[in-house]
């Protein structure tokens, strides 16, 4: 059991609230994806209201935070709106304790009012990073991340972003299946690449429809992966030159063409590794690296971990015994 603490107080936003409890609620137990301790913990044990006639009643005091594994903050409806001192108080607490904690949007805010961003790296929606930088000058505001982490501390951009996040936090505690798995669900996608760039005020007819073609290429590159393909593949498919492609494409999704392939092949031979028990050369086949040597170099250089530690720490293929004591990126 993973136990996540969702700290709520007067002014959180509803639908953070509703992304938190999508990903880590514990509905998803009984069809192969881990089961979560999740706690509504406050200040308050009366019900918080929310915006849209809504209301949250906590069931947790400040106090549970010293057992959560994780601490996540959802967005705040107003950035500048005071937060509860118990609340940050709790915050400064777990942090020091060393658990991870998580901001969603402008939740980032918070975690600067309570000090913990100070020196460090963080994200906010891109309407509120100006703003961010301007109350609170010790933050280093990443503009255009859609979630970056820093000692500990993450934060993500605006509204879907939240989903990224903790989409990532069950990918790095729980492997790349169960965050798979859970993104099915939610009918998302598991992992977005890029940045927020992609989103700020910069929709044209032309874009949409140059992003519907490149839609097309990255789902049939997803059914190929296993094949050496390259840049002038991909441009051939879209019926564009490899030079009009490329700047397309880094448009469209604020990557390369050559870093998006890679981080597909990633997260293929992850699920290889996690789901069977194929030798690392077939694994390295399938998922289109070519050979054991070259996986295990963007193993390295993407994930800091080895193939084959990676599978002995999330490795579930049947006959596979189940690993004890390991740890996670992120725990305690």
């Amino acid at each position: 059991m993973y136990r996540v603490a969702l700290l709520a107080f007067p002014g959180v936003r509803a639908f953070d609230i509703a992304v938190i409890t999508e990903v880590w609620g514990g509905g998803r137990a009984l069809d192969g994806t881990p089961a979560f301790d999740l706690r509504r913990v406050a200040a308050d044990p009366a019900p918080i209201p929310l915006s849209g006639g809504l209301a949250l009643t906590p069931d947790r005091t400040l106090r549970w935070l010293d057992r959560a594994d994780l601490v996540l903050v959802p967005g705040v409806e107003e950035p500048s709106a005071p937060t509860p001192p118990p609340a940050l108080d709790a915050l400064r607490r777990a942090h020091a304790a060393g658990t991870p904690v998580a901001a969603l949007c402008a939740g980032a805010f918070v975690l600067a009012r309570a000090g913990l961003l100070d020196g460090r790296r963080a994200v906010t929606h891109w309407n509120l990073a100006d703003r961010l930088g301007r109350e609170h000058p010790a933050v280093r505001v990443e503009p255009d991340a859609l979630f970056v982490e820093d000692s500990g501390i993450w934060t993500s951009a605006g509204v879907a972003a939240g989903i990224d996040l903790c989409l990532h936090l069950l990918r790095t505690t729980h492997g790349a299946e169960a965050a798979a798995h859970t993104a099915r669900s939610m009918v998302t996608a598991p992992f977005r690449t890029g940045t927020q760039a992609q989103f700020i005020r910069r929709p044209t007819p032309a874009a949409d429809r140059d992003a519907d073609a490149l839609a097309a290429v990255r789902e049939r590159a997803l059914r190929q992966l296993a094949e050496p393909l390259t840049v002038a593949d991909l441009a051939g498919w879209a019926g564009m030159s490899p030079r009009t492609f490329t700047r397309h494409f880094t448009a469209t999704t604020g990557t390369t063409p050559v870093r998006w392939l890679l981080e597909q092949r990633v997260a293929a031979a992850q699920g290889l590794l996690e789901r069977t028990d194929l030798p690392m050369p077939e694994v390295a086949r399938r998922a289109g690296f070519g050979s054991e040597v070259t996986m295990r170099q963007h193993f390295a250089s993407h994930l800091a971990v080895s193939p084959r530690d990676y599978r002995a720490a999330f490795g579930s293929a049947p006959g596979r015994p189940p690993q004890a004591g390991g740890s996670s990126p992120i725990a305690r």
